[in-house]
């Protein structure tokens, strides 16, 4: 029996990563090797595993049965059980005869990078539409390799059963629980889209625009966010600590408000399964006024993230955007050496897009903050408008509602140029009973 990411004790919990490595040096992924492994170490603890080793392995071929060689395979089945590992972990796409030739080999569970996502995404989401974004996708990575029954229905906790199962009986009855739990869900899914779409509509009404903040897994996402809103969403130095999209209001210098939106973090070679299923989600990036791509420039493949984020971005239809270029925020000064701090502000400098912060000590928060409300007010149109000097009602609702450009008065009357969003003017226009001249 496998090891489930909710038990106690440490010997249960002890696992190894292996890294496959092309000869040549060329991973079976375009990143950094050994940001790379050290990326899936830091996967493998966010489900509350052990690492007990790591290593890249070297390999001439892609085996079709092991993916590894007969060598490797042996050597490491030597060190998976003086570690007593209960979990391999291999950062790599494995085919369930692959997955299943490792586990008897190894006598331990085996779980891919795909899995390992899965599994993350399966503890940590919160709303009720996340857990069924996750589970669909799950189940859909799950039916292709029934190695263990399925124990979803069984769990206790987060998390998806890749890491355990009660062992390898009732496959075809687990396969059609399977089955009638997928269209259950599509079902439910479809419900919770037009609920959303209500939302949606309602917010427009009022209406706010969007700013989303989207970024590789761990840039200080969250982290930013709680900064921007003075909220408290969970920040942690962890991978994939926010799953479930978290929105909240805020007030800019100009006056106008605004809701900025906490994203889930990308991934390198996201699972192609949960990037449809986590459409829905990101469907709060689709519908943002401006996209904030947060970076770790501390990070010693922050270049790497920054393309598989666009990557994404592009996988959900915002290739435009990200062709024009985005807000780019340069996090984690407070992590940089002296030079290479000087080296990322003086690249921000030069950038009129870019802006380099620490989200952390507030550096530059204000920067970004100015230039949120510079960017969103370039979209507005400039009215000029003449309100009696009695009508102090009206004057504050335009400092409130509006960017006051300018404004002089004479003896009876206010003449104000004022940057309104369309669904302001025509409130104006209604209260007035009147055209406004643009």
């Amino acid at each position: 029996m496998g090891v489930r990411a909710g038990e106690t004790g440490t010997q249960n919990r002890r696992a190894a990563v292996v890294l496959p490595l092309l000869k040549g040096g060329e991973a079976v992924s375009r990143r950094q090797p050994e940001a790379r492994l050290d990326e899936a170490v830091g996967l493998t603890r966010a489900i509350d595993l052990t690492v007990v080793f790591s290593e890249t392995v070297p390999i001439a071929r892609i085996r079709p049965a092991t993916l590894l060689g007969k060598g490797a395979v042996e050597r490491l089945a030597g060190m998976i059980a003086d570690n007593e590992v209960a979990v391999a972990i291999v950062d790599a796409q494995l085919s369930p005869i692959q997955q299943r030739n490792l586990e008897k080999a190894w006598s331990c569970k085996v779980i891919d990078r795909t899995g390992l996502i899965l599994e993350i995404f399966g503890a940590r989401a919160r709303t009720r539409e996340g857990s069924m974004q996750v589970e669909l996708a799950a189940l859909s990575y799950q039916r292709s390799r029934l190695v263990r029954s399925w124990t979803h229905l069984e769990r206790q906790r987060g998390g998806f059963g890749f890491l355990g199962g009660p062992g390898e009986t009732q496959i075809e009855a687990d396969r059609r629980l399977i089955g009638e739990r997928i269209v259950k869900l599509k079902r439910d899914l479809e419900e919770v889209k037009r609920t959303r779409d209500l939302h949606r509509k309602a917010r427009r009404r009022v209406p706010y625009p969007i700013v989303a903040l989207v970024g590789y897994t761990n840039a200080g996402k969250s982290t930013l966010f709680n900064r921007l809103t003075r909220s408290d969403v969970l920040a942690q130095d962890m991978l994939f600590a926010t799953l479930d999209p978290t929105m909240r209001a805020v007030r800019l210098p100009s006056g106008r408000t605004i809701i900025v939106s906490d994203t889930v973090g990308f991934v390198s070679d996201l699972p192609h399964e949960l990037v449809a299923a986590f459409r829905a989600t990101l469907e709060e990036v689709l519908e943002a006024d401006l996209v904030i791509h947060v970076r770790d420039v501390s990070h010693p493949d922050s270049a790497a993230q920054a393309a598989d984020v666009e990557s994404v971005l592009r996988d959900i239809g915002l290739g435009e955007m990200v062709d024009r270029g985005l807000t780019q925020v340069l996090n984690k000064l407070d992590l940089l050496p002296p030079s290479a701090r000087n080296e990322v502000v003086n690249q921000a400098l030069r950038r009129p897009d870019d802006i380099a912060l620490s989200a952390v000590t507030g550096e530059g928060v204000e920067t970004l903050i100015d230039h949120i409300d510079q960017k969103l007010s370039q979209n507005r149109p400039i009215l000029d408008l003449t309100l009696p000097l009695t009508d102090g009602a009206g004057i504050a609702w335009l400092y409130r509602h509006g960017e006051v450009v300018a404004r002089h008065d004479d003896d009876g009357s206010a003449h104000m140029r004022v940057r309104l969003d369309p669904a302001d003017e025509q409130r104006y226009r209604q209260r007035l009973g009147e055209e406004l001249r643009p």
